[in-house]
């Protein structure tokens, strides 16, 4: 995310993000992940997410964990459109978002994170149901672009936990919604949020 709180430019660019992480920055990624049995993602971030991380696998130089993790991490796929599940270790859903995230988090298991572009991050947020805020703060104001942000019918105070800033000039912070505590409906698992990275 830019600095004035867009994860993308007005057309969707993203060559303004710093890719070239440091160790500390990766590590407390896979830190962030190693709790997660199940990632949730709209169908467009799928398409490359999925394949992305699979072809980094192949490669059998490639001692990459964070890879792994990604793969064989079970994924939820939401979707209005595919008919057909294309993807290994995947799962389509297609019914109300809403229902079925509190489906998910009533299920035994671990924590849940989700990835995703703008519209699905969006309608995610909306649902009031992410538990956890985890946010890349990159360097840099765009002054437009697109945001996740958009129209949550009410005010989100939010209660910073921490922040974390790394040599590559990304600051990591992490919130939690303030109503969770008293609105969530009972829950097995909980539900974070991350930009989209690949």
């Amino acid at each position: 995310m830019s600095i004035d709180g867009y994860i993308a430019g007005p057309k969707g660019e993203m060559d303004w993000m710093i890719w070239d992480w440091d160790a500390e920055l990766k590590k407390y990624v896979f830190n962030l992940t190693r709790p997660v049995d199940c990632i949730v993602m709209g169908r467009n971030l799928a398409e490359v997410f999925i394949n992305t991380w699979q072809e980094r696998l192949k490669d059998p130089n490639n001692q990459d964990n964070f890879a792994r993790k990604m793969v064989d991490t079970q994924k939820i796929v939401f979707t209005k459109t595919l008919g057909r599940n294309p993807w290994k270790n995947t799962k389509l859903a297609k019914g109300d978002l809403t229902e079925e995230i509190i489906k998910l988090k009533k299920m035994k298991g671990r924590d849940i994170i989700a990835y995703g572009g703008v519209g699905f991050l969006t309608s995610l947020i909306n649902t009031g149901l992410i538990d956890e805020f985890n946010v890349f703060i990159n360097p840099i104001v765009l002054g437009d672009g697109m945001s996740i942000f958009r129209n949550p019918g009410n005010q989100m105070k939010m209660e910073l936990v921490y922040s974390t800033s790394f040599e590559c000039g990304i600051t990591a912070l992490c919130y939690l919604p303030d109503k969770i505590r008293e609105e969530q409906p009972d829950s097995n698992r909980q539900m974070s949020s991350a930009n989209s990275s690949i």
